[in-house]
């Protein structure tokens, strides 16, 4: 059987639509992979993308500095507290108890130094009295040893026995004896004087290193009074509270934790192939899964962490050992996000989140340079006024009228 015309014909138009279909198709294809390479060119080369990232935020344990019995708990989790409010308060009876012996330590302090300065006065008068002794036994020497010398005299002719000149020389040593014990004693109370000036000279009682030791003392008992309320150290909210009333409590024991939801950030973990381009100030655009796309972030590259997750772990891969398999590792991007858009929708520490970063301009760091320094709190700042008020009243109540505040000068 023989194609006729018409079946040839109607062969040729179908090969013709079955080319003009496959060059129509390599066509879009061509296009398509020209229209990704231009956009993967001009548009994806700029951006590095991740959803490995997280909600980071300052977890603030609450420690007490003292140990202590807990009488009041005036926060609970998720409360809102602010800044210097009282979160703990625990009894404080001990804490008394140690601040009124301290006072009576300090009160002993300064009589003790007190004392020091009226011995000065005292041991001049010994002195002098000791002096007193030594003319009064230099004058007996003299007239032992002129009775002796007269008895000596007259011992030639008989007129004085022998028993009555050894009795003049025992008179004579017994006087000299006494003049020694005279000097002596002056010697001794020269130098029991200059010791107990050696411990006032060049201060006054309170500036005794006695007095001043009491005085620190004291204001470490103040301090610990001050110290049985527990206070938040920044505003935030109140998380992971494990402290119950009556429960005794030492220092450093993790009560409860305050969290500051306005100061947050972001931890992207991106691939270490990512991290080319990445610098210190470009623009990050962040979606949050709890609000999804209809609400996006904008903030800025912060910081680039300085080794990767698996480097700081608690059990880190031992690559050198036996058959390995190379694992891609992530390096952590802290990115800091913007304080208005925070407000009006605020995120929760751990939160997941999407990061992509705009990398058109490469100018920036790749390491910082500069450290973030944390803003100071002055809640938990305690001034010495009052404890320096109390340590003066002390002393002033102890020093007395006629008390000696200047050291005397040596003789």
């Amino acid at each position: 059987m023989t194609d006729t015309p018409n079946t040839y014909a109607a062969s040729s138009s179908k090969a013709n639509q079955r080319k003009r279909g496959l060059t129509l198709l390599a066509g879009v294809v061509a296009v398509a992979g020209l229209g990704w390479g231009a956009y993967e060119y001009l548009v994806a080369s700029h951006y590095e993308d991740t959803d490995n990232a997280y909600v980071q935020g300052d977890v603030i344990q609450i420690t007490p500095q003292i140990g202590g019995t807990v009488l009041n708990i005036l926060a609970n989790d998720t409360d809102f507290v602010k800044a210097g409010q009282t979160l703990v308060q625990l009894d404080p009876a001990d804490a008394k108890v140690a601040l009124d012996q301290a006072q009576a330590a300090l009160a002993q302090a300064v009589r003790q130094a007190r004392t020091l300065y009226a011995n000065n006065t005292t041991l001049s008068a010994q002195i002098a009295l000791r002096e007193a002794d030594i003319s009064k036994a230099k004058v007996d020497v003299a007239r032992a040893s002129d009775d002796l010398k007269r008895r000596q005299s007259l011992s030639g002719n008989g007129a004085v026995s022998q028993e009555e000149l050894q009795h003049a020389q025992q008179q004579l040593e017994s006087a000299q004896s006494t003049l020694a014990a005279a000097q002596a004693g002056v010697v001794t109370a020269r130098e029991q004087l200059n010791s107990n000036q050696t411990l006032t000279e060049g201060a006054s009682v309170e500036q005794q290193p006695s007095v001043q030791l009491a005085a620190a003392r004291l204001r470490e008992a103040f301090l610990a009074t001050q110290r049985t309320a527990l206070l938040s150290p920044v505003d935030g909210y109140v998380a992971k509270r494990t402290v119950q009333l009556g429960q005794r409590v030492g220092a450093g024991t993790p009560l409860m934790s305050v969290i500051a939801l306005n100061n947050v950030w972001v931890e992207a973990n991106f691939k270490e192939v990512q991290l080319r381009n990445i610098r210190i100030g470009q623009p990050v655009k962040l979606v949050a899964d709890q609000y999804g796309k209809k609400v996006s972030y904008t903030g800025t590259v912060s910081g680039l962490g300085a080794g990767t997750g698996a480097a700081f772990s608690l059990l880190p891969a031992q690559n050198a050992t036996g058959n390995w398999i190379k694992v891609v590792q992530r390096v952590p991007v802290r990115m800091a996000l913007d304080a208005k858009q925070l407000a009006e929708h605020p995120l929760r520490v751990g939160l997941s989140m999407t990061a992509e970063v705009d990398i058109s301009n490469t100018d920036g760091l790749a390491l910082a340079d500069v450290p973030r320094v944390a803003t100071p709190t002055a809640a938990l700042t305690y001034t010495d006024e009052a404890a320096n008020d109390l340590v003066k009243r002390v002393i002033a109540a102890n020093l007395g009228h006629a008390a000696t505040t200047k050291p005397q000068a040596k003789l």
